[in-house]
């Protein structure tokens, strides 16, 4: 199937503002579906979900269809689709969640490779009970994380493994599969922050073998807001803190408050926007996912591959971003140059690509990078062979020009 990047980028408003956007790791830009969606949720009748009023059932179909849409994205069951603010809450939210279980003597497991927000979380409620944080590290001459890591810090104790899919700073993708064979033979439950992930490559939760996985919509062309997948079953074994009057049924014991039905409507427009990204594609809405992933993943690793291959026409930068296994995102630094620099260079040039450690604090000091990091370039199924082509040779100026020390 052939991918009409042109016909894509004609649905972004964003992209007429003519930059070139290699910033998608931290968030995509939003289709104009999308936009529809959520204004015109806003604009129909719309109350507390229910069956009486046309406000109620329009609110209860938001979220049932939310529900079905994500499902078909993670390749989940719809009563194991929880909703919330961010990826980060969610976390916080099932840390506490789990850590009544917990006792002095347990342990809990995170990777150094990982966005803090499935570090952080999984610390503090382990300390809250006295329980004992353990790290599995990574390659940082390589990038690699590998079962062998985790493996290595497992013990009879060990109670939650929490690992990401996908390095959001490097685009590290580890063997979820061997990760959780391994964790699930110690006994242990496994987390999987797929937020990058979901971004880049089909999402199949069984296939994984996650437990707990959680993403965020805003980085795959929709709203802002977090998801998390589970199976209902171990769900419904899991007592949350709530309001005594919200129900307690599965999913919604896990929902604090009044769901944002504009949003919803937004994430469900989204993943319907990625279904019909592989032209001539048919069947189900996730067949039809599956088909666009393999699309877009052509797509952007083509693209990365020619990034690659002028960067390293440069001489003058190093790429982190070495994992066998990898999404389309690069971190860099440039000899005897500051990424800050760099990024604000490229962004006076119409070129949109951030530096820093990106919350993966612990990944970039383990590459030696400290807090500073690197310049990251990501890439989303918008982007072209045009701002391929704009980046480097804009790199190269940079490289060459007098302010390049500063």
């Amino acid at each position: 199937m052939t991918f009409d990047v042109d016909a894509v980028r004609a649905q972004f408003p964003a992209l007429k503002s003519g930059s070139a956007r290699f910033d998608a790791p931290g968030g995509t830009q939003t289709p104009q579906p999308v936009i529809d969606a959520i204004a015109e949720t806003m604009a129909g009748p719309l109350a507390n979900r229910g069956v009486t009023t046309e406000g109620e059932r329009n609110a209860e179909a938001v979220v049932s269809g939310a529900r079905r849409a994500l499902a078909d994205l993670l390749g989940a069951d719809p009563r194991g689709i929880v909703f919330g603010r961010s990826s980060t809450q969610l976390a916080y939210d099932l840390s506490r969640t789990l850590a009544k279980s917990w006792a002095p003597g347990d342990e809990v497991v995170v990777s150094r490779l990982d966005h803090d927000s499935n570090i952080r979380p999984w610390i503090q409620a382990a300390d809250a009970v006295g329980a004992t944080v353990r790290w599995a590290d990574f390659d940082p001459a390589t990038g690699e994380l590998t079962p062998g890591h985790v493996a290595e810090v497992l013990s009879a104790r060990t109670r939650l493994v929490a690992v990401t899919a996908a390095s959001n700073l490097i685009g590290t993708r580890p063997d979820i599969p061997a990760v959780a064979d391994v964790v699930h033979r110690a006994g242990a439950l496994l987390h999987v922050d797929a937020v990058h992930y979901a971004s880049h490559a089909a999402v199949d939760l069984p296939g994984l073998g996650a437990d707990f996985l959680v993403c965020s919509p805003y980085k795959f062309l929709g709203p802002h807001l977090g998801v998390l997948a589970s199976r209902p079953e171990l769900l419904e074994t899991l007592r949350p803190d709530k309001l005594l009057p919200s129900t307690d049924a599965v999913p919604e014991r896990f929902e604090l408050g009044t769901l944002p039905y504009e949003l919803l409507a937004g994430a469900c427009a989204a993943v319907d926007f990625l279904a019909g990204l592989a032209p001539g594609a048919d069947g189900t809405r996730r067949e039809r996912l599956l088909a666009a992933f393999e699309v877009i993943e052509a797509h952007e690793d083509a693209l990365r591959a020619r990034i690659e291959e002028g960067l390293a026409a440069l001489g003058a930068v190093t790429s982190h971003s070495r994992a066998a296994h990898r999404t389309p995102t690069l971190l860099l630094t440039l000899a005897g140059r500051s990424a800050t620099a760099a990024s604000r260079y490229l962004a006076d040039h119409g070129i949109d690509a951030p530096a820093g450690s990106f919350y993966a604090l612990e990944a970039s000091r383990r590459l030696g990078l400290g807090d500073e990091g690197g310049l990251r370039i990501g890439l989303a199924p918008y982007n072209s062979a045009e701002d391929v082509d704009r980046l480097l040779e804009t790199l190269s100026g940079f490289l060459d020009s007098s302010s390049a020390t500063g």
